[in-house]
């Protein structure tokens, strides 16, 4: 990704629980903060044992890693983090919850401007996408958060719940109505802390998920989703009620952005928690592969400070490691399809042919972009993409297939940035394909599970892809074109590109929303790798609960609906 921004933030502003926490500040100085906040001495004291006492029984539980706990928990992500806290409020037993990354309390990932740093950086994998033909010989990178909270300390933090189609079709694919809307719709308004304009209907308030509309966008945010109401595609207040049932709409998005900060879902779910005894939190914890005694699975084998370790679950082992690092752990482990695992001399264990198939994501068109009109620049406010639209380039769809997001800066792929070089002060609108044709899937390059994947994205595979994203690409222009534009369009970077010149800038433009899904899918085929409630086919003791399971990817950024994969996870483990 290559864009046109420079933050001009300084360092100042870090939390100050998290500096106690670390030790980066005394208690007296937090409290002398707190109060300056507003808190009263009481109010603050209050706050700095807890914070205290979090901190002590993390550190107490990291010397003391105990040879069994009742649920082990691999990956603290979107679905990860909210497995360990409900299992924790639920008295079930104690937790283990292991990350392979480190801390989430840095900058980058507390500081909501410098989200787009993060790609590329340490508190990623690193995975890139095998060279491929449909994106002229790209090899695409695949960004996935390693670090506590996963894609949701990285991310653009934008809370998009999904439309009803895409939780109706999970709900027939695992032939259960609890992953269906109207069950989805209450759990959203149960999770949700939202603050905007009550609508008792669609939005929840009182829950751990702390969710507005951006704060005070931009001028050009506003005048979007004007633009877009100009040409024919409906505003909407919220993006999150009633718009999640209709075939098109676009608004102000809304944000996990509290007081300034990144209010990723560890902080929603996991920190009220460090202090509890039965919970243990290991980062640097990269797990290999599940052990099994026969068909139970009976704990993990992971690798941290500098050795190899194993933890038995007396209950469930349950991974959340993401749509390529679950397979990768499955297969490592002698579960998947024997024509992959024969190959490198792993054991078959277990076949499953499913695992890391079906392999999906959102395709975004990168580099649709236009100049600032000579005085009218701004500069990008909350998440650098204050705004949005969803439209049925198809008539005869169910549901919108495409996701366009305004990009405050000027933003393209690594070719299409040389082509059509990035000027200092622009915007784009950016389409995103939510329903793509094309599958891929996950290859292990070895039986090491710290080699490189070999992941076939396919992205463009499928001609229908290219005739859709073709079809975004004129009515991006059309909306950035509507009159309510005209006091923010400049130049325009990518002309009106036709034929095939306009193909071969989808090929060079295409990178994703790194909305990675799909690999181990729940359903009930041959080539469904979980079931309705989550459990692995075959086997005892094991559970998927992250992205992977989705049978489809949902029309939406993906950290809502993996949210919601965590709460259903926790209803079917406490109701037990």
């Amino acid at each position: 990704m290559t864009t046109g921004y420079q933050s001009n933030s300084n360092e100042n502003g870090a939390h100050e629980d998290i500096a106690l926490y670390s030790g980066a500040i005394d208690r007296a100085a937090y409290v002398r903060q707190k109060i300056e906040s507003g808190l009263t001495l009481a109010e603050a004291n209050a706050e700095a044992d807890n914070v205290i006492s979090s901190a002590i029984n993390q550190r107490y539980n990291r010397n003391a890693v105990r040879s069994s706990y009742d649920y082990i928990v691999v990956g603290s992500g979107s679905a990860g983090s909210v497995i360990a806290r409900r299992l924790i409020d639920s008295g079930k037993g104690t937790v283990l919850l292991l990350e392979a990354g480190g801390s989430d309390q840095v900058t980058p990932v507390m500081r909501p401007e410098l989200w787009y740093t993060n790609p590329g950086s340490t508190l990623e994998w690193g995975h890139v996408a095998m060279p491929q033909t449909h994106v002229n010989g790209r090899a695409v990178p695949l960004t996935m958060g390693k670090v506590i909270g996963g894609g949701s300390s990285i991310n653009v933090m934008a809370w998009v719940r999904g439309h009803k189609t895409d939780f109706d079709n999970w709900a027939a694919a695992a032939d259960d109505p609890k992953w269906g809307y109207k069950h989805v719709l209450e759990i959203y308004k149960r999770i949700e802390n939202w603050q905007g304009k009550p609508d008792p209907e669609y939005r929840g308030v009182g829950g751990p998920v702390w969710v507005e509309t951006a704060k005070d966008p931009i001028p050009l945010a506003h005048a979007m989703v004007q633009a877009c109401d100009q040409v024919g595609i409906p505003a909407y207040e919220d993006h999150n009620g009633v718009m999640n049932e209709r075939d098109a709409g676009a608004a102000i998005c809304n944000v996990l952005i509290r007081d300034g900060r990144r209010h990723s879902i560890p902080s929603a779910y996991l920190h009220p928690v460090l202090h509890d005894p039965k919970l243990t939190v290991l980062t640097g914890a990269e797990v290999h592969r599940v052990t099994m005694e026969g068909k139970q699975v009976t704990g993990v084998q992971f690798f941290w400070n500098g050795q190899l370790h194993m933890v038995s679950s007396t209950c469930e082992t349950i991974l959340s490691a993401g749509a390529l690092n679950t397979p990768r752990i499955l297969m490592c482990s002698g579960i998947g399809d024997p024509s992959k695992l024969n190959p490198h001399g792993i054991l078959v264990r277990h076949a499953l042919p499913g695992v890391g198939e079906n392999f999906q994501d959102h395709p975004i068109l990168a580099g649709i972009n236009w100049e600032y009109k000579e005085g009218s620049a701004t500069p990008p406010r909350n998440n650098l993409a204050e705004a949005m639209f969803a439209y049925k380039t198809d008539p005869s769809l169910d549901q919108p297939d495409i996701l366009p997001w305004l990009f405050e800066v000027p933003y393209a792929s690594e070719v299409n940035s040389q082509i059509y070089p990035l000027p200092a002060a622009g915007w784009g609108i950016h389409p995103g394909l939510m329903h793509a044709k094309s599958r891929g899937r996950i290859h292990l390059s070895s039986n090491d599970p710290r080699d490189r994947l070999r992941i076939e994205s396919n992205f463009l595979e499928d001609p229908e892809d290219i005739q859709t994203f073709v079809r975004a690409f004129d009515i991006c222009r059309q909306v950035a074109n509507a009159p309510a534009m005209d006091d923010f369009r400049g130049r325009e970077i990518t002309p009106n590109l036709k034929g095939d010149e306009l193909v071969n800038f989808i090929r060079n433009g295409v990178i994703t929303y790194r909305h990675q899904t799909c690999t181990c899918k729940m359903g009930t085929d041959e080539m469904s790798v979980v079931d309705n409630n989550l459990k692995v086919y075959g086997l005892e003791g094991l559970r998927i609960a992250d992205g992977s399971i989705m049978p489809e990817v949902t029309g939406s950024n993906t950290m809502a609906p993996c949210v919601i994969i965590g709460e259903r996870m926790s209803e079917i483990l406490i109701s037990q």
